[in-house]
């Protein structure tokens, strides 16, 4: 259910917004967040109302469960829609249903446009917009700072009338449990902790002589753990640091990569640490997110390439199932100037 805010809503407010995710992610609620904040919200609350802005307070079985609010429509018709999930109250879908609610209340009251925005880590807030209907639409670099004076990426969402507003199903699910072991390597989500090994894993010579791109920077690769979570569930790719079951020792990297939903392919590459190498690690870590994949999305080819002479890779490829389908002249560029041969590899969904 929706309402106005009210003083009776006051210590439930502070409860919700001096939660630590919730001022991760809120940076301009004051932190600690105080009994006389909660009053300041809603006295600007009732002034939103006043000029043309709305404020709903988000309730369970009568009980405060989270806010939704809207900006004025600006000259275009243009509204931004925000929302908060106390944490008693997350998982549960409740802010989801109010924040299709307000958008569907918005059009039927001549608003054009509803837009959203979240930070690229806040997957909490981009898995609601995604649920409520919302279209992705671009990006924002370093458009926000963080508490911790990070600049971070805002993702912008929005839904106009003529958009159907059904909720966008993940196309790559994220595992359960949040992650996938066989007892002898574990493949868990790319993580900031993991990027200081990642890091150094691709400066190793042997891994490096087989690496597509410029050189990274420490700062480069945290940044891409960070965008990890956003990739995953828009559907984009997915990174996994490939770890030892027994002691947690980072192993290497797998990903897929280059999701066409179109004709349900995606590509996988991988590297490994040198004392990790001649021990299966890496054909053990392909077969678990390979056979995932078949098994729990909609994916039909999965394909890989290798340079023609890196023999390893291809005996990874050869023992988790995939099959050499053709190959390309002249594709890797090496350091020398010459390009390489590179051979494509295939593995279908089983029939």
């Amino acid at each position: 259910m929706l309402r106005r805010p009210s003083n009776a809503d006051a210590e439930a407010i502070v409860r919700a917004c001096d939660d630590p995710v919730t001022a991760r992610f809120l940076y301009v609620l004051p932190s600690p967040y105080t009994l006389q904040d909660a009053r300041d919200y809603l006295r600007a609350a009732e002034a939103k109302w006043a000029n043309g802005g709305a404020e709903f307070t988000i309730t369970e079985n009568g009980h405060y469960v989270g806010a939704i609010g809207v900006r004025p429509p600006d000259a275009w018709g243009v509204a931004e829609i925000g929302y908060l999930a106390a944490p008693w109250a997350r998982g549960k879908g409740v802010v989801t249903k109010a924040t299709r609610a307000v958008t569907e209340w918005l059009f039927d009251h001549g608003v054009e446009r509803v837009e959203l925005h979240a930070a690229v880590e806040n997957l909490a807030s981009l898995r609601v917009a995604f649920k409520a209907g919302f279209q992705e639409e671009g990006r924002r670099r370093d458009a926000k700072v963080g508490r911790d004076g990070r600049r971070t990426d805002i993702i912008t969402l929005a839904r106009i009338p003529r958009d159907p507003g059904l909720a966008a199903e993940p196309y790559l699910p994220f595992f359960d449990g949040g992650e996938l072991s066989d007892g002898v390597v574990r493949l868990a989500p790319m993580e900031v902790a993991d990027a200081p090994d990642y890091h150094r894993m691709m400066r190793e010579p042997s891994v490096a002589a087989y690496g597509v791109g410029p050189s990274t920077t420490l700062e480069d690769n945290e940044r891409r753990c960070r965008y990890t979570g956003y990739w995953w569930l828009s559907g984009q790719r997915i990174e996994l640091a490939i770890k030892d079951a027994v002691s947690g020792e980072f192993a290497g990297h797998l990903q897929l990569v280059h999701v066409q939903p179109v004709i349900g392919q995606g590509m996988i590459g991988y590297s490994l640490q040198p004392e990790f190498r001649g021990r299966g690690f890496m054909t053990r870590a392909v077969r678990l997110l390979v056979d995932w994949a078949f098994a729990n999305t909609p994916l039909h080819r999965i394909v890989a390439g290798t340079v023609v002479d890196n023999k390893a890779s291809q005996r990874v490829l050869e023992r988790a199932g995939f099959v050499r389908e053709s190959a390309h002249r002249e594709v890797f560029p090496r350091e020398d100037g010459t390009r390489a041969d590179e051979l494509e590899w295939l593995r279908l969904r089983p029939r």
